[in-house]
């Protein structure tokens, strides 16, 4: 396959970027599915998760896991940090969020990408 041009390059650069934007809240409520995590275990899941192509800020994670905690998606409980300094939240999906995350992924993932037409199509474009 022939090598993307300079312009080319920066389109997909553009529009990766925005999808990874759009995609934040998709892998934090995965993390959180997979299990209780702190902040560091939520980044940590999803750069592994993604390959290293989805890499959020900590401010970023913090104010949307507070977005999130706020619209009652997620709950967090604060914990001794063990190093004798502030004390650390480890973060948890409720029961809102987990039945909420189950119906976006059938919704938009499941419904969406395996269907056999759309799988196929793309399939064909690779």
């Amino acid at each position: 396959m022939n090598e993307l041009d300079k312009y080319e390059t920066k389109l997909l650069q553009a529009w990766e970027d925005v999808h990874k934007q759009g995609q934040l809240t998709l892998w934090i409520m995965l993390a959180l599915k997979d299990g209780p995590k702190y902040m560091a275990q939520v980044k940590e899941f999803i750069l592994r998760s993604t390959k290293d192509r989805i890499n959020a800020d900590d401010k970023s994670l913090y104010r949307a896991l507070r977005r999130y905690h706020d619209s009652e998606l997620v709950k967090f409980t604060e914990l001794p940090s063990p190093g004798g300094g502030p004390d650390r939240k480890v973060y948890g999906l409720t029961t809102v969020g987990s039945r909420v995350l189950k119906e976006f992924l059938r919704h938009n993932i499941v419904e969406v990408f395996y269907n056999s037409d759309n799988r196929k199509l793309i399939e064909r474009s690779l």
